[in-house]
Order: C-alpha cells, then sequence, then structure tokens
C-alpha cells in the first residue's frame, strides 16, 4: 500500500468509523452477517458528504445553502434479485440490523466467510481537498460579483446576469464480499453562467461555466472570463440568429456541449443492465458495426479532475478506460458487478449509487466520441 493510499484510507476512517469507534474487525461481523444468510454477493457503503450552494442575481446573492449527511448501505444479492437497507445511525446495533435486514432476501443453508483485506494500490485523479473550506464565504461571494462584472462590461446589451457556485465533498468506504476494501476523497465544484442581452426588443440567453474534482481555486481570474466571454459572445450571436429551415441537411457537431448527444444517444445505451434486460437499442449488436468506421466511443474515468472521474467506482473497483465502440464496431459495455456477474463478463469501474439510499448501477462516468483512433493524451 502506496503512502498516499494509506493516507486515504486513514483520512476516511478517521471520519467515518473511528467517531464511533468501528473497527476493521465489526467490518468483517457485519459483513459476515450478511453472508451467513446465504447471499450470492454484497457490499457495505460508508458515506457522509456536504455540499453548498450560492447564486447572484441583479449583483446580489439572492439564495445560499449548505447540508451535509451521511450513512451507511447493505445491499445483499441473490441470483438477480437485491435486498438494501441503510442506516443514518451510526451506531454498531444499527449497522448490525441494517445488514440483517439487507440479507433477509436470503435463502437458508448457505455461508459463506469473507476477510477483509488491506487496502490495494490504485491509482488516484484529483486531490483530496475540501472545496467548501478551500475559499472564506466572503471570497466566494466576490467570486460571483467579479464573474456578474466582467459579463456587464463585455457589452452594453447585457441585461441580466445569474451566476451560481456550488461546491460538494464526500467520504466514501467499500467493503465488499470477497474481502475488498477501498476508500475515496471526493471534491467537487461548479461555476455557471446565464446572461440574458436584449437590443431592438429581442431578448436572448448564453450560458457558459466549468469545473470538476478540483477547489474554487480553479477559478482563477483567466477562467472567470473566459466563462463571461463565452456567455455573452453566445448570446449575442443569438440576437443575430434565424430560425434554422425544415428537412434533412448535414450537421457538423464540434467538441464541447454536442458531447451530451453522445451521452444520451449512445452513453445509457450502452449500459449493462439495459443491455442485459433487452431494452436498448443496442442490445444484442455486441461485435456488429453500428456506426461509422470513423467514430470510436470511449468511457474513461481516468482522466485527471475531470467530473466524471473516479478513484474507484461505488463497489470499490478501480476506476478505468472502457473501450465501448471502435472503429464504429460496438465492443463493449459498461458494467457493474452484478449486471457482470450475470453476463458473464468483468466489472469495468462504472457501479454508481445516488447515495447510500440506493442500490448501485452501472452508470458512465467520461463519456467521449473520438474521430478514428485519437490518442488519449488528446482528449
Amino acid at each position: 500500500m502506496t503512502d498516499k493510499q494509506e493516507s486515504t484510507f486513514s483520512q476516511v476512517k478517521s471520519n467515518l468509523l473511528d467517531p464511533y469507534n468501528i473497527s476493521t474487525q465489526d467490518l468483517d461481523l457485519m459483513m459476515g452477517e450478511m453472508l451467513s444468510q446465504g447471499i450470492d454477493m454484497g457490499d457495505i457503503y460508508f458515506q457522509n458528504m456536504s455540499q453548498e450552494s450560492w447564486t447572484l442575481e441583479d449583483g446580489l446573492v439572492k439564495k445560499s445553502s449548505y447540508a451535509s449527511r451521511q450513512g451507511v448501505g447493505f445491499r445483499s444479492v441473490i441470483d438477480e434479485q437485491s435486498g438494501l437497507a441503510y442506516s443514518e445511525s451510526f451506531e454498531k446495533d444499527a449497522l448490525f440490523k441494517a445488514a440483517k435486514a439487507s440479507s433477509s432476501i436470503a435463502t437458508a443453508g448457505k455461508t459463506g466467510v469473507s476477510k477483509i483485506k488491506e487496502p490495494s494500490d490504485i491509482q488516484h485523479y484529483y486531490h483530496f481537498i475540501n472545496p467548501i473550506s478551500s475559499l472564506e464565504d466572503k471570497s466566494k461571494i466576490e467570486l460571483l460579483q467579479n464573474i456578474d462584472s466582467l459579463a456587464r462590461a463585455r457589452d452594453h446589451r447585457v441585461k441580466e446576469v445569474i451566476a451560481s457556485l456550488s461546491g460538494n465533498f464526500q467520504n466514501i468506504l467499500i467493503i465488499n464480499n470477497l474481502g475488498r476494501l477501498a476508500a475515496d476523497i471526493r471534491p467537487m465544484v461548479r461555476l455557471s453562467l446565464s446572461v440574458i442581452v436584449e437590443e431592438n426588443d429581442r431578448r436572448e440567453r448564453g450560458t457558459s461555466g466549468g469545473g470538476g474534482r478540483v477547489d474554487y481555486t480553479f477559478f482563477d481570474q483567466s477562467k472567470i472570463k473566459n466563462y463571461a466571454e463565452e456567455a455573452v459572445d453566445q448570446a449575442l450571436i443569438n440576437l443575430e440568429a434565424i430560425e434554422a429551415p425544415a428537412g434533412e441537411m448535414t450537421v457538423v457537431l464540434g467538441s464541447g456541449w454536442p458531447g451530451v448527444l453522445v451521452h444520451e444517444a449512445i452513453g445509457h445505451g450502452l449500459e449493462g443492465d439495459f443491455n442485459r434486460k433487452k431494452i436498448s437499442v443496442f442490445s444484442d449488436l455486441l461485435g456488429k458495426k453500428i456506426a461509422s468506421k470513423n467514430v470510436t466511443v470511449v468511457d474513461d474515468g481516468t482522466i485527471d479532475y475531470k467530473r466524471g472521474s473516479i478513484t474507484v467506482d461505488d463497489e470499490g473497483t478501480p476506476s478505468q478506460c472502457t473501450t465501448l465502440i471502435e472503429n464504429g464496431i460496438m465492443v463493449g459495455h459498461m458494467q457493474d458487478r452484478l449486471n457482470a456477474r450475470l453476463m458473464k463478463t468483468n466489472s469495468t469501474g462504472n457501479g454508481r449509487r445516488e447515495s447510500y439510499e440506493y442500490l448501485p448501477m452501472p452508470r458512465m462516468t467520461n463519456t467521449y466520441m473520438l474521430s478514428g483512433n485519437v490518442p488519449k493524451e488528446d482528449i
């Protein structure tokens, strides 16, 4: 185990386990309680999270919020059937009751034993800084006021500016029936800008923004200036835009927001559960040509600091780059542990949970459509 991995586990342990005197031996016993009920597969998911948001309109902060919560989810699986129980109390009695409740779906007569192993060495793709504490509240407000001023100074036709800043910080600890123990610390920030311009009684909107698994210092003067210019210039172009003509025509998509089309039209359809249940338009097309030979689509959770990147997924599987379509041929799916087991393949590190209250599902990280074979360093 590397120093960084040990530091990650130690930090997560100090946040999630130590305050409640929960040891790795206790985790062993909780997993043993689940396995003793005859489950095929299971995991325990500890999570705490804090998040905030600030919204500025008309030069003033009109909305702000802060929330924090924590809990533990217990999942037990037999065949295709999953049982989920969670506790927002970290008292041991409550956790053992939740462990037993999750495995109540099991049939009698099976036994299993799991010994928790030390966290293995895995690659990290972001720093473990809490973005919420990376700036004083006064500085967060000043950042929003600054981007408001930059947008208004860009053009006299700017009439309205709405800017929002949000931050999220999570500690995650996962233990599964194979004895794997994984920890992750996940920061996330987002700065969004919307401007409205007006001329000759016509009003148009432009938007911009950015973020990722970084802290608020990511938004330096150069970045917020670019966001302001992009939003205003987009709105001004819209002022001169005409209605698109009807009929078929060739459409050329650039990099950036058109990736949302890839996300919706292709990405979700290549998630394992939809293909296993045969409710995807891509069901039974593995190995077949489904696009131009110039199209390659990858899902990559290993790109430093990107919004969708993860050190490990919410089942403890290390993140990876998965090729889904290669030169027009469908070659893979995004998988979590359950669907991979049922489809007799391997997890691709795409098991994601909305929170400890939900079951994991195979979902996207960062999905990209490449033109031909583009080296990863050029993404």
